[in-house]
């Protein structure tokens, strides 16, 4: 088995000083794509490089203490892409791609893993019209990695909860970011199943998690504000997320949301691919 977690650290010093390494230590995971690291490369120095025996690859955001996203591997990587071409976002560190291409493999013998970090448009309108700028360049981005013949996972904190069953209170966050019908409808697009000749729009991709789970409610949120005992109350949201092409979402047999410790105001998320690198 394959196993890939994905965790909003939510700052990597924070996290480590909660216990993320020990946890990590326990749990083995293959690799785990990490987000919001809010640290710069000399912050990692001789500290965050590693994590648990797991070499890390990262792309840190220029503004200090913001952003960044990291993906740590117990494998090495054919290559390793930092951005994704944007001349926006690619400043505030949101997206690593590791590639374990190998020619011979029977399955997906072009693979990539992803971190990505979508935008949060909660602080207001501004950031919201580049939540969506940024949505509007990703969606191509990730179809062009599809018509080169690569099979991937995104795995990171989307700040999407796609349906009602994504969280606790749907009714009252319908005009809230993260659970805008713009912002819904996107993730339909990207996860309708592609329809040649079809005017529909249908990126193909799969929601990991709701493969596995197509109904699960209270079990299924990976974030809980701070605010009025949200965790304690379990009114959360699924904002993480692993997407991938059918191939390997085909090959995905267990879950686990561990929520035994907090490491930070997300859960990690893990995911088990009957594959080998």
């Amino acid at each position: 088995m394959f196993k890939l977690t994905s965790l909003n650290l939510n700052g990597i010093r924070s996290a480590a000083s909660k216990g993320v390494e020990a946890w990590l230590e326990k749990a083995k995971p293959d690799c785990i794509c990490v987000q919001e690291i809010k640290a710069q490369a000399p912050d990692m120095a001789g500290r965050f490089e590693t994590l648990a025996g797991m070499q890390g690859h990262f792309q840190f955001a220029e503004k200090k203490g913001y952003s960044g996203v990291g993906i740590y591997t117990r494998h090495e990587p054919s290559d390793v892409i930092i951005g994704y071409g944007s001349s926006e976002f690619d400043a505030e560190g949101r997206y690593v791609e590791l590639r374990f291409d190998r020619p011979g493999r029977l399955l997906a013998p072009q693979l990539s893993i992803i971190s990505c970090y979508f935008p949060s448009g909660s602080s207001g309108e501004e950031r919201q019209a580049a939540k969506f700028r940024f949505l509007a360049e990703l969606f191509p981005h990730l179809m062009a990695l599809k018509r080169a013949g690569r099979d991937f996972v995104l795995c990171g904190d989307i700040n999407i909860a796609h349906q009602e069953i994504d969280l606790k209170n749907f009714k009252g966050n319908k005009k809230n970011s993260g659970f805008l019908p713009e912002e819904r409808a996107w993730m339909t697009d990207l996860l309708r199943p592609e329809s040649p000749g079809s005017e529909a729009l249908g990126g193909g991709m799969v929601d990991v998690y709701r493969q596995l789970q197509p109904t699960a409610t209270d079990d299924c949120y990976t974030w809980w504000s701070n605010r009025g005992q949200a965790y304690a109350k379990n009114v959360g949201w699924r904002l993480d997320y692993h997407l991938a092409t059918p191939t390997l979402a085909a090959l995905a047999r267990n879950h686990a949301v561990y929520k035994d410790e907090r490491f930070s105001d997300h859960a990690p998320i893990t995911l088990d691919y009957e594959f080998a690198l």
